[in-house]
């Protein structure tokens, strides 16, 4: 439940709307729903500003079913990480606005619109191989309420691509870099802007990128002092940390 939601029940309770008993019954769960096989936190939306994300990889796919199914009696948007199509099949005869974000594996249910960062998020990929990684901080960002706008294949082999554009990140209030071989587009993006840069290190690479950790390394030691680093692959956690940065 949300803040939003949570004012409008009690204005209902106040208006003769709805009876105590009802909100009380709406309340019953709001800290959180035990299925035995999860415990739902439906107070996270409340106490952080979205619900829970369900990380679908490694759960039975009638598991997700089940906490999705719980999660659309409370929740606004609800997002699903890491899944595949024959998921989003059962997924949408829940919830008819769900999407599926193919290359990312992300199903999203959007049913709250409204935009609640102050700026906008600008997702910035090295190569096309980093899209997907990318992809998955853009929905991220976008299901939290974020205008959110993207530059792709921009990487330091052809750093000309990028300095074309070099307007378009000093608009943003945010930027998340996704690189993957040696990772060193952050440091070059960090920069040129007086914004936090979110980097994210991706698998793509030959042999000694060691999938990965030599990305990691080269983007935890950047020179650049705006640059913080998540962790590889994490196009979600990258999309959530600039998320609460671009609400502050």
């Amino acid at each position: 439940m949300t803040e939003k939601q949570l004012r409008e029940m009690l204005e209902a309770v106040r208006a003769g709307k709805l009876s105590p008993t009802q909100a009380l019954e709406r309340l019953r769960y709001l800290p959180f729903e035990d299925l035995g096989f999860a415990k739902l936190d439906h107070h996270r939306s409340l106490r952080q500003g979205f619900p829970e994300v369900v990380l679908a990889r490694g759960k039975r796919p009638e598991q997700v079913v089940a906490v999705v199914r719980q999660m659309l009696k409370h929740e606004g948007n609800i997002l699903i990480t890491r899944a595949d199509r024959k998921l989003y099949t059962r997924i949408k005869r829940l919830a008819r606005p769900a999407r599926f974000h193919e290359l990312s594996g992300t199903i999203s249910i959007q049913r709250d619109t409204t935009i609640y960062g102050k700026g906008t998020i600008l997702i910035v990929s090295a190569g096309t191989a980093d899209i997907p990684v990318a992809e998955e901080a853009q929905v991220t960002a976008e299901v939290m309420g974020n205008r959110v706008e993207t530059l792709y294949d921009v990487g330091v082999a052809g750093i000309h691509r990028l300095m074309r554009y070099q307007e378009k990140l000093r608009q943003a209030r945010v930027i998340v870099c996704v690189a993957g071989m040696e990772g060193a587009l952050p440091s070059v993006v960090a920069g040129l802007v007086a914004v936090p840069v979110i980097a994210v290190p991706t698998s793509v690479g030959y042999g000694t990128s060691f999938a990965g950790l030599a990305a990691l390394l080269g983007m935890l030691n950047s020179c650049a002092s705006n640059v913080a680093v998540v962790n590889i692959d994490n196009g979600f956690g990258a999309g959530y940390v600039a998320s609460v940065i671009n609400r502050l």
